[in-house]
């Protein structure tokens, strides 16, 4: 996942896609977004807690938490969490991860639908999830919702679209025949330039301050099957039609085991960024 810059990315989704489809987005991916999306380094977390200044009993409310790929980390350090979740098999799949954490509570609602807590929470955690919320409302609500000395955590997790050049270059012909839309290849300084604008627009918003950021870059080998499974949770995939997308993945396949090629490394970046609310 690459979310461009917060108003292009909502303002695409938003146009060509209802409310009920983008709460729908990830539920035929939901299984395979919670086996193979890589989890947040446990570095960024410590470095969130440490920035936000979040004590021992600090109350957290995460908005669109999926199947608590970062909930689960926070929740084992002890903080209490409401995490807020649109799609019904991400939730199923976040109440079965956090099910040893009592003080986490999974509510099937999206950010835009829930009733305001306004002033409840220590911190407003959104791991790659905050380009799916309106700017207008995403930014006031999230700061209605802290604490005077509360923060606002943006996690995300980047996952290059195209695999390693050299393997990309191989990959192509497949694209260009079965999605041309993919075949641009997207270099990683684009993925940086994505992010930090993200973290900029949440300061030019004027309700918060101090923008604190880190970013980590580490790799992962997939077998191919697992790889082909992550790129279906990838929303440019997810938007291809169901038979181009699996001509797609065949072709891929076949390219593959031709070279002889049975795992990928990927390169993944994970950015963390921290605001505080302005009183």
């Amino acid at each position: 996942m690459t979310p461009k810059q917060p108003n292009d990315w909502y303002s695409t989704v938003a146009n060509v896609y209802t409310s009920e489809q983008r709460t729908n987005w990830y539920s035929t991916a939901a299984d395979a977004y919670n086996r193979v999306r890589p989890r947040y380094p446990q570095h960024l977390i410590n470095r969130a807690v440490e920035w936000a200044k979040l004590p021992d009993d600090a109350i957290i409310l995460e908005i669109g938490c999926g199947p608590g790929n970062a909930t689960v980390a926070f929740a084992d350090l002890g903080f209490s969490m409401i995490c807020l979740e649109p799609n019904q098999e991400m939730c199923n799949l976040a109440q079965q991860n956090c099910i040893q954490y009592p003080n986490v509570e999974i509510v099937k609602t999206s950010f835009e639908e829930w009733q305001l807590e306004a002033g409840k929470f220590n911190a407003v955690l959104a791991a790659t999830s905050f380009h799916w919320i309106s700017p207008e409302m995403g930014y006031s609500k999230a700061a209605a919702a802290l604490q005077d000395n509360g923060s606002l955590i943006l996690l995300w997790n980047a996952i290059p679209i195209q695999p390693p050049y050299d393997i990309y270059q191989l990959l192509q012909e497949v694209y260009q025949t079965h999605a041309p839309s993919l075949a641009r290849y997207e270099a990683r300084s684009t993925q940086e330039e994505s992010l930090n604008g993200f973290g900029q627009a949440v300061i030019d918003s004027g309700l918060f301050k101090d923008l604190m950021s880190e970013q980590l870059t580490w790799e992962a080998i997939h077998s191919v099957d697992d790889y082909l499974t992550l790129l279906g949770t990838l929303s440019p995939y997810i938007r291809l039609e169901p038979q181009r997308r699996e001509a797609l993945f065949v072709g891929i396949r076949k390219v593959l085991e031709r070279n002889g090629i049975e795992s990928i490394s990927v390169c993944y970046l994970s950015v963390l960024q921290v605001v505080q609310r302005i009183l």
